[in-house]
C-alpha cells in the first residue's frame, strides 16, 4: 500500500448488536483524496461503520479491503494507516498533552516522533498547554489534542465522528481547514456529523444509512441538505 494511495471498500458488511443489526449489507467503495460525509438518522449505523473501518471491530458479516487486500480486524499493516477521532477523547487525563501525542506516537511506531509531536501541537494550537495535564484542559482543548492524534501517523484512513464536539469558533475552523488539508493530501477522510453547515463545506461525496441499510452513495452536488432528505425520502426503507 503506497504512502497515501489507497482505496477502501466494504463488501456486504454487516454489524449486529445481540440480534439487532446496525448496519447490513453495506457495499461501498472510497476513493483516495475524497472527504464523504456519512449521513443518516439516530441509529442509521454510522458510527457503527467508522468503529468497523477503524479495524477494532469484527463485522458481524462481509469484508473489508484496503487496495483488494482484505483488511482484517486488528491488522497492525492496516491500522498504522488510520485516524481515528470517536465521541470519547480517549485521552489519559493524568499526562501531559505531548505526553498523550508520544505515547500514541510510539503506539503507530512513527520516525522523528518528537518533531512530529512538536509540529502538531503548533498546528492545533497547543503549544503552550503541550506540559500542562490533559485533566486540566478545556472541552475544546482536549478535542484539539484529540484531532492531533489521529493527524500522527498521516493518516491514508480519516475516520471523524462528531469532531466539531466542544470546539470555539476558532477551534472550528481550524479543524475545517485541517480536514481540508487531509484531502488535499489523498487521504480519504470519511465525517460524522450532525453539523451540516461545516460537513457540506468539506464534504465532496455523502454515503446515507437509514436503520442500517444503504439509500444513496454519491456526489454531494449543489445542497448537502437535499440529498440527504432524498435519500431518505426514496430509499428502500420506510
Amino acid at each position: 500500500m503506497s504512502e497515501m494511495a489507497l482505496a477502501v471498500r466494504t463488501q456486504e458488511l454487516s454489524r449486529a448488536y445481540d440480534d439487532d443489526y446496525a448496519l447490513i449489507g453495506l457495499t461501498a467503495t472510497f476513493h483516495s483524496g475524497t472527504t464523504t460525509a456519512i449521513l443518516g438518522p439516530n441509529g442509521a449505523g454510522k458510527s457503527t461503520l467508522l468503529h468497523l473501518l477503524t479495524l477494532m471491530m469484527r463485522p458481524t458479516e462481509g469484508t473489508i479491503f484496503f487496495n483488494d487486500v482484505e483488511a482484517k480486524p486488528n491488522s497492525e499493516n492496516h491500522r498504522s494507516k488510520i485516524g481515528y477521532v470517536g465521541h470519547q477523547t480517549m485521552l489519559y487525563r493524568t499526562r501531559t498533552g505531548r505526553e498523550n501525542l508520544m505515547f500514541f506516537g510510539r503506539l503507530y511506531g512513527l520516525d522523528e516522533l518528537t518533531s512530529r509531536v512538536d509540529e502538531l501541537l503548533t498546528v492545533v494550537g497547543l503549544s503552550d498547554a503541550a506540559h500542562r495535564n490533559v485533566e486540566e484542559y478545556s472541552r475544546g482543548m482536549a478535542q484539539r489534542l484529540t484531532i492531533a492524534r489521529a493527524l500522527l501517523p498521516k493518516p491514508s484512513l480519516l475516520l471523524l465522528d462528531e469532531p466539531f464536539t466542544g470546539l470555539d469558533q476558532q477551534g472550528h475552523r481550524l479543524a475545517e481547514d485541517l480536514f481540508r488539508e487531509q484531502r488535499e493530501q489523498g487521504a480519504i477522510t470519511l465525517l460524522v456529523s450532525h453539523d451540516l453547515s461545516a460537513t457540506a463545506r468539506i464534504a465532496d461525496q455523502c454515503l446515507v444509512l437509514k436503520r442500517g441499510r444503504l439509500q444513496y452513495q454519491g456526489p454531494v452536488g449543489d445542497s448537502l441538505q437535499s440529498v440527504y432528505q432524498r435519500a431518505l425520502q426514496e430509499g428502500a426503507v420506510t
